[in-house]
């Protein structure tokens, strides 16, 4: 390692050596981020940028809050990690408390991993696992299902619960088979299609798949209110409700995965709040931690736990665990991450935020390249037209969305596209005057592409 490192040595190392996830590397130029405050990241050579993306969904509070800085900085000092394996830390323990009285319901009982992915592994293993072990044992519900265009994560069981092809298709021979229920996408059904003719219709769908293959399905998986990286694919008020009532009446288990909608983002605490609904598991990541260390979290009820106990000879254990499963200092700060929600308010103070982004959505919306805009919460979502009389988008091979997010880039503020999507999904932290910037930003970016 040389003696002095000059930017052009880390920009580099970071092209040949730093092999970045989602990205072709034959394509990528160096975006190195050296610090950050508040909604700003600031890279190597000083340039600052509004992190429209909440360093991917994941940031709550804003970079560098001081308390949860010093939380880690004190938890440090104790112990950095010990192993869940036989025995628990005390910061750890207080966590899982705090989130079992904060989930909805008797989600008392929390095992934590180190990623999203890993959380959704971990409940599909629990409900294969609960019917074998049950009190009456159902060992034919073999199977899962799962929506179109579904994303749970990358690890083998939770992209077979995917259906995103351009991310898995490749391993398919790996993956094992689901139960696809088709994408509960108002836009589906047309211009003039009601949100209650929308529910009607995809629970209607939901309805005859359960009636054919309940008696060997585990569990349902789905993303509550919002498939994000479905392109930000938001489903018509009532259709979670509906989904729960339908589990629970065929008997089959269902896992809200909330890594991206939860801690605020749709608005509420947990996304599931919102039609009163109570799953058999919770998925959390992502916000958990505030969006500072890896962690993550699979909440169950007694019904579930239960099955797993017994005597050692009984092998009634779940098989299944993480090195770092529950780390002290990712605790320490997802403990003070809900003081912070707590403290400063932040759900009560998201109103007017969500009101700002709307706003602007509005006028976004008549756009003459805007063929569709849409939103819950704080995020907000688009796609490009060349002609707003039909709807059309833009031939893909021109990622017209790609080059947008190039160009806000050039004015400062980050953002990254789903495809053929723009979406905002900024930390909640985010003020109006940010919120401001960050859309005069798109739509100065929109202008240039769509000249082109």
């Amino acid at each position: 390692m040389p003696n002095t490192i000059t930017n052009s040595d880390l920009r580099d190392w970071d092209r040949r050596h730093y092999w970045h996830a989602f990205t072709q590397m034959s394509e990528y130029e160096p975006l190195i981020i050296e610090r950050a405050e508040g909604c700003r990241l600031i890279d190597i050579a000083g340039r600052e940028y509004l992190d429209g993306a909440a360093s991917l969904w994941c940031n709550v509070h804003g970079h560098r809050h001081p308390r949860i800085d010093a939380a880690i900085r004190e938890q440090l000092d104790r112990v950095a990690h010990c192993t869940s394996l036989g025995m628990g830390c005390d910061t750890t323990a207080r966590l899982a408390k705090r989130l079992a009285d904060l989930a909805p319901g008797d989600l008392e009982h929390v095992f934590f991993s180190s990623d999203g992915s890993s959380a959704v592994e971990v409940a599909l293993k629990m409900a294969f696992q609960y019917w074998r072990q049950c009190e009456n044992a159902r060992p034919e519900k073999t199977k899962f299902i799962a929506l179109g265009e579904a994303y749970h994560g990358d690890t083998i069981g939770s992209a077979s619960v995917g259906g995103i092809p351009r991310f898995h298709a490749l391993f398919k021979p790996l993956l094992f088979d689901v139960v696809r229920a088709p994408l509960p996408d108002p836009r589906r059904l047309g211009p003039t299609a009601s949100p209650q003719l929308a529910t009607e219709t995809f629970l209607g769908e939901l309805k005859s798949l359960l009636q054919a293959h309940h008696r060997e399905l585990a569990a349902m998986v789905i993303e509550p209110l919002v498939q994000c990286a479905a392109g930000m694919v938001m489903h018509p008020l009532g259709y979670l409700r509906g989904v729960r009532e339908l589990t629970k009446r065929y008997d089959v288990l269902l896992i809200a995965d909330e890594i991206a909608v939860g801690f605020g983002r749709t608005g509420t605490m947990f996304a599931c709040e919102q039609e009163g609904v109570v799953p058999d598991f919770l998925c959390l990541g992502k916000g958990l931690a505030g969006g500072y260390l890896p962690m993550a979290a699979t909440l169950t009820n007694d019904r579930i736990y239960n099955a797993f106990l017994g005597s050692h000879h009984e092998s009634r254990t779940l098989h299944h665990g993480h090195t770092f499963s529950g780390n002290p200092l990712a605790a320490a700060a997802a403990l003070v991450s809900l003081d912070v929600f707590d403290d400063e308010q932040t759900l009560a103070r998201l109103s007017p935020k969500v009101a700002r982004l709307g706003e602007h959505l509005g006028k976004l919306a008549e756009h003459r390249h805007v063929a569709t805009t849409r939103q819950r919460g704080l995020i907000g979502a688009l796609e490009l037209t060349p002609d707003k009389s039909t709807g059309v988008p833009y031939p893909a091979q021109e990622r017209r969305a790609w080059e947008t997010c190039c160009e806000t880039l050039s004015r400062g503020v980050w953002l990254r596209p789903l495809a053929d999507v723009l979406y905002v999904m900024p930390p909640l932290a985010i003020s109006l005057n940010e919120i401001d910037l960050m859309m005069d930003t798109l739509v100065a970016a929109i202008d240039v592409v769509t000249e082109k």
